[in-house]
């Protein structure tokens, strides 16, 4: 699904506009999680890519909504948006609602045992990180 692959970071580009900030927090995720996916096993290449993209695509919406985003309204407005976009490309539609699951859920404790949701926690957790001490 390479093809696939672009087609989302296509979307996570147009869906941010100039938003540079997300847009390269969501390519170091998938980078990240590509890295550890040798860890994981059982593991949907697929959906690690959907997930490590567009994780956070509730931010934008939550800013809009509420002037502010935080884990919980990125949970609620994320998967709606991810949905919406993934159904422009061809990604497997028998995929998507483990996809918005994963992203309803990447904030909280988990409701799911689905490994490719303990990967994007842990990227995620490192990018973060490393973000924080470029910032400060």
């Amino acid at each position: 699904m390479i093809y696939t692959k672009g087609k989302i970071i296509k979307l996570l580009t147009d869906y941010f506009e100039n938003d540079y900030r997300r847009i390269n927090h969501g390519l170091n995720v998938l980078i990240e999680a590509e890295k550890l996916l040798l860890d994981y096993s059982n593991t949907d290449y697929d959906i690690v890519v959907a997930v490590a993209l567009l994780h956070d695509v509730g931010i934008k919406k939550s800013e809009e909504l509420y002037g502010y985003n935080n884990g919980k309204t990125q949970e609620e407005l994320g998967p709606d948006i991810a949905k919406g976009l993934l159904q422009k490309t061809d990604f497997p539609q028998e995929k998507i609602q483990k996809v918005l699951e994963i992203i309803g859920n990447h904030h909280s404790p988990s409701k799911y045992d689905y490994s490719e949701l303990e990967l994007l926690k842990k990227a995620d957790r490192i990018v973060n990180l490393y973000e924080e001490k470029l910032i400060h």
